[in-house]
């Protein structure tokens, strides 16, 4: 088998077959004009460097330039990108900032989380001031690029030799946003050791309870588990009973549970999805401590300690610390 990965005239392609490359090299290079640049080193912005116990994916190049461009390249460290006590609004009475410079900077940082899963909720998080920034927006904006510079050179480790298994975990943030209580998806699922998808949003609906709002993340994150599963069927790889790992009981046993109860009546039909799949066997929603929770970074701002436990656990690593 060859992978092949087109983005208008750049190709990527790769396979355990030598032979097989080599066959596809000349087989396009006999139909169109293009040359070979080697092993893949750098991709729409993506650096890889690959080494004999696997693959390292980063965007230093492109955090350096964010920096500079945004007069943050001499600023003083942040160890993580959001305080806990952070809690913003819409700030109508705060200092207005450029909508122009607010939204270039989320724009540079939404393309960054494509290597930098540990930011990702708390960009998502200033996405929503967008419309109207004020200068408490601009502030917490600046602390992530504070945070970058300290971690310049991480990016997200992939091991090689790790087994064919798919897991996911799914976590809710109760309502999360202060303004209109609405909760905050986050999921993430890992293939073998290694982290392949993320997620973090606030949901559409506002829940009534904590096993409500995890209910609902986790048929969101059985959605995309789902696709997952497919992709993985056209690569020749078969996978039933998918473990779901939720840290609430109660949202669990809801979806093992078809009886329509009265603190459940009022969901909205599409997120029950999740029951149709559980009883088909696809996945197996499973419950993990909160310690454990690896979605747990991707719902809220976290303690240093413990963002560093998670962020270390979903393979994001400095590559100076490479193995």
């Amino acid at each position: 088998m060859i992978l092949v990965q087109v983005y208008v005239d750049d190709i990527i392609f790769g396979s355990t077959n030598q032979s097989l490359c080599e066959e596809f090299v000349t087989n396009m290079q006999g139909e169109f004009d293009m040359s070979m640049m080697g092993e893949l080193s750098f991709f729409l912005g993506l650096q890889v460097k690959q080494l004999k116990e696997g693959t390292f994916i980063h965007q230093t190049k492109y955090t350096k330039e964010l920096l500079k461009k945004y007069d943050m390249a001499g600023c003083k460290v942040s160890n993580i990108p959001m305080s806990t006590n952070c809690y913003l609004d819409n700030d109508v009475s705060g200092q207005g900032v450029d909508q122009t410079q607010y939204r270039g900077i989320i724009g540079s940082l939404l393309y960054l989380t494509a290597s930098r899963p540990d930011i990702m909720f708390s960009v998502c998080v200033c996405a929503r001031y967008q419309a109207a920034p004020k200068q408490s927006h601009m502030n917490t904006v600046k602390k992530i690029l504070k945070y970058l510079k300290g971690t310049i050179n991480c990016g997200l480790w992939y091991p090689k030799g790790t087994s064919p298994t798919l897991v996911v975990f799914s976590d809710s943030d109760f309502v999360g946003c202060k303004m209109d209580r609405k909760s905050t998806n986050g999921s993430c699922h890992i293939f073998g050791d290694c982290l392949v998808t993320w997620h973090s949003k606030k949901q559409a609906c506002v829940a009534l309870s904590i096993a409500e709002a995890e209910y609902v993340a986790a048929g969101s994150c059985c959605a995309q588990t789902i696709w997952l599963k497919q992709q993985l069927q056209d690569f020749g790889l078969k996978l039933e009973h998918i473990p779901l790992r939720c840290d609430n009981i109660s949202a669990i046993n809801i979806t093992k549970n078809p009886i329509m109860h009265s603190r459940t009546k009022h969901i909205e039909v599409r997120h029950h999805f999740i029951r149709d799949h559980v009883e088909k066997g696809d996945c197996d929603v499973e419950f993990i401590e909160t310690e454990n929770q690896l979605a747990d970074i991707f719902t809220k701002p976290l303690p240093k300690e413990r963002f560093y436990k998670l962020r270390t656990n979903l393979g994001i690593l400095c590559e100076d610390n490479l193995s």
